[in-house]
């Protein structure tokens, strides 16, 4: 069974107004994309739309004349094209190989094909190590190899997601 995966909607206030540090609307996207569950996008959190639950409806609801694109909508998008393409991140079972309270990584894997959601929601770099059970990987979102040797150094405020090799 596969539920709705959400990180706001009509009944609360927007992400973007909960989160005290605007660095971490792409990641709770990035985790919500790498999540089991069907990913939905409330209409103008895409374009990190704000409003409070406090100040009523009116403001979760509001009309928008026209599309807001901007990084964190080409961001969304991304996320959403590589959720779609991967059968791991649709199907996949989930195990969490490295989790502290500012970083985690999460292993999705389903028949042959294995991803790994890697999140730094901290303002200094991290490097984690952890058996990746394989050499490199391709990085989805930028389009760039990624090289497990050493450990792998996530920037701050950062997610990667890495499919790895066979």
């Amino acid at each position: 069974m596969h539920l709705l995966s959400f990180v706001d909607n009509h009944d609360v206030s927007r992400i973007a107004t909960i989160l005290t540090n605007k660095n971490h609307i792409p990641l709770v996207y990035a985790i919500m994309f790498g999540m089991p569950g069907i990913p939905c996008i409330y209409y103008g959190s895409e374009w990190g739309a704000e409003a409070d639950k406090k100040d009523g409806d009116p403001a979760l609801r509001v009309s928008f004349d026209k599309p807001i694109d901007n990084e964190l909508s080409a961001y969304i998008s991304k996320l959403a094209k590589i959720h779609r393409e991967s059968k791991a991140l649709c199907y996949g079972d989930i195990s969490v190989p490295v989790l502290t309270n500012k970083q985690c990584i999460i292993q999705r894997r389903c028949d042959d094909e294995r991803i790994l959601i890697a999140i730094n929601a901290e303002d200094q770099p991290f490097t984690a190590h952890f058996d990746a059970g394989c050499g490199t990987a391709d990085e989805l979102i930028t389009g760039t190899k990624h090289d497990f040797g050493g450990g792998s150094e996530l920037p701050p405020y950062s997610a990667q997601i890495w499919k790895m090799e066979r």
